[in-house]
């Protein structure tokens, strides 16, 4: 390629010689070229181009033309580069729309709202999957052993100076008994099952149902209770089982039957079974198999194998609420009315201990009438044939001829035929007073009961115990 004329350019300094570009007015020599050589120059550069002028242009050409390759091939390239891979979907949970402070209004009037941008769409919920039962073993129920042991320190004993029975707490300051336990005392003696003993009032009596009521002072919060069930839905053949002292002295004894019957004696429900009963079991608890009270030991005939009642727990709960005892099922006729059976009866050795009572206080009552007698003749005696002194208390003054230590001075019997009589007679007294004595034991009569008939009929005397 030619190179370019520096002439179009370029001048020559008339004062130095000096090459000055055509548009600088003045050399560094300090020499001013014309305006017209400049101008000049110019307009013949415009109007004949020489040929630096066309190199330099097509050097500018290729320039320009090769920059407009390297873009467009890297256009082409930036077209073919692949795809990115596409983003996971990720589940964006739904933003709590945020109420907006109240926009405030310019001088122009409110300002529009701007919409707000689409909600996403709510994810679509997954199918629910239903929870695993839990698998639970089958409640069975509680051992006969745990129910025995649970109930069993509900039970006492309860005793007076005349008899010894059973009764069981139904709260922590009541217990429930039978009315011939407590018999005529307005106070009794308990003994828990740990052997500690403490006083009991009693509070009612029922004695159409055989039913006592007593009341504790000075509660124990933990006192064990016996919860009270019903005898109306008792079925024939349930299980059952009673708690008492057999005989007075194996106390919180305990045995298992099934109910027998359901029995009605006048007003009462008895509940019959074969669980064994023995005298000391009365005012003791019949309890089911889940260890509720049902009833109230009362009777059991001796003689007859299996052959025991029970006082509906009903009549207990009438009484304990208030409410009269009899209950209103009661009133209707049945076809097994029992009128023999009455709790308010006693049977087998109860039985037998009434009918020895009523013997000994008819036996003492006859005797009294021939003691009225001897007090005459020994008044009589100890007058004309006795001079000796007495010592002792007794009942009856001629008493003294039956202990004969206890005369001093001249002996009682210093007095012939009449002394001897007199002697015969207190022995004949003596050996009846024995005998009643005797039998009144046998049949089971109560120390107290003896002890209160002799007082009454001013017969008491330690000879009739030898």
């Amino acid at each position: 390629m030619p190179e370019a004329d520096s002439t179009a350019f370029s001048r020559v300094c008339p004062a130095c010689g000096r090459r000055v570009p055509r548009k600088v007015a003045q050399c560094r020599c300090g020499a001013k070229t014309p305006a017209e050589g400049v101008a000049q120059a110019a307009s013949e550069s415009d109007e004949a181009p020489s040929s630096s002028d066309f190199a330099a242009g097509v050097r500018f050409g290729l320039i320009v033309a090769l920059g407009l390759g390297v873009i467009g091939a890297g256009a082409f390239l930036i077209t073919r580069r692949p795809p990115p891979p596409p983003k996971p979907v990720v589940a964006v949970a739904r933003p709590i729309p945020v109420e907006e402070p109240p926009r405030e209004l310019s001088a122009a009037g409110p300002v529009s709202p701007q919409p707000l941008p689409p909600e996403p769409p709510a994810p679509r919920p997954l199918p629910e999957v239903p929870a695993p039962q839990p698998v639970t073993a089958p409640i069975s129920a509680a051992s006969l052993e745990d129910i025995i042991s649970d109930v069993m320190p509900a039970v006492v004993l309860v005793q007076t100076s005349e008899s010894r029975g059973s009764g069981f707490y139904v709260k922590a300051d009541t217990l429930v008994t039978n009315v011939h336990v407590v018999g005529s005392y307005s106070s009794v003696t308990i003994r828990k099952m740990d052997g500690t003993t403490l006083p009991a009032r009693v509070e009612l009596k029922s004695s159409d149902f055989d039913i006592a009521i007593l009341k504790t002072s000075n509660p124990s919060p933990t006192q064990a209770i016996i919860p009270l069930g019903s005898s109306d839905n008792l079925r024939v053949g349930q299980e059952v089982l009673a708690i008492g002292s057999a005989l007075g002295k194996f106390q919180n004894t305990v045995t298992r039957g099934i109910v027998s019957a359901i029995r009605h004696a006048g007003d009462a429900t008895l509940v019959q079974t074969d669980a064994a009963v023995n005298p000391g079991n009365s005012g003791g608890p019949l309890l089911d198999r889940s260890g509720w009270a049902i009833g109230i030991t009362t009777m059991g005939y001796t003689d007859r194998q299996g052959l025991n009642f029970a006082v509906g727990i009903d009549h207990a709960r009438a009484l304990l609420e208030g409410r009269s005892a009899s209950s209103s099922s009661n009133t209707v006729a049945r076809a097994d009315d029992i009128r023999e059976l009455s709790p308010s009866l006693a049977s087998g050795a109860d039985k037998i201990r009434a009918d020895g009572e009523r013997a000994f206080e008819e036996t003492v009552a006859e005797q009294a009438k021939r003691a009225d007698v001897l007090d005459g003749e020994w008044r009589r005696f100890r007058e004309y044939c006795s001079a000796g002194q007495i010592t002792g208390s007794f009942d009856r003054p001629w008493f003294a001829m039956l202990a004969p230590r206890s005369t001093t001075g001249q002996s009682i019997f210093d007095c012939g035929s009449y002394s001897s009589e007199m002697l015969r007679v207190a022995t004949s007294f003596k050996d009846t007073m024995v005998r009643a004595t005797e039998e009144a034991r046998r049949a089971g009569v109560y120390p107290g009961v003896v002890r209160d008939a002799l007082r009454k009929y001013r017969l008491s005397h330690e000879a009739w115990g030898r």
